[in-house]
């Protein structure tokens, strides 16, 4: 039987509902958690993978993204960027990858796994202890 987290939830439960939201439960069910490890280990890893994913997938999307410049071009009425495809496409890997990953997690975490991605599981396994 699964343990109860500081919640009275299950602790597999509460694990996978750190990803629900990506970074935002994690935040929430960082602070909010007190005592169970499991839960501020899902936690912690849903903000440093999440977090990161979502903040480089949208600059390279605004980057990339086509633009309508003011002032300029023929007759002073603006001209149109077409922006940069190649960044686009980037994002939309990262979104893919952030969808595949945000599964992946929410899954492992409520069959009760503590499951590690590289580097980043490393960091929210010492951030916990």
């Amino acid at each position: 039987m699964a343990e109860k987290t500081s919640m009275n939830l299950d602790e597999n439960l509460a694990g996978a509902l750190c990803y629900v939201l990506a970074w935002i439960t994690g935040i929430i069910f960082y602070f909010i958690e007190k005592e169970n490890k499991f839960v501020k280990f899902h936690a912690m890893q849903s903000i440093l993978t999440f977090l990161p994913l979502t903040i480089l997938g949208s600059i390279l999307g605004w980057i990339g993204a086509p633009k309508w410049n003011y002032g300029g071009g023929y007759y002073n009425l603006g001209s149109f960027d077409p922006g940069i495809p190649a960044l686009i496409w980037a994002s939309w890997v990262i979104y893919a990858i952030t969808v595949i990953l945000w599964l992946v997690l929410m899954i492992k975490a409520y069959q009760g796994e503590k499951f590690k991605l590289p580097i980043v599981g490393d960091i929210a396994e010492k951030q916990v202890k």
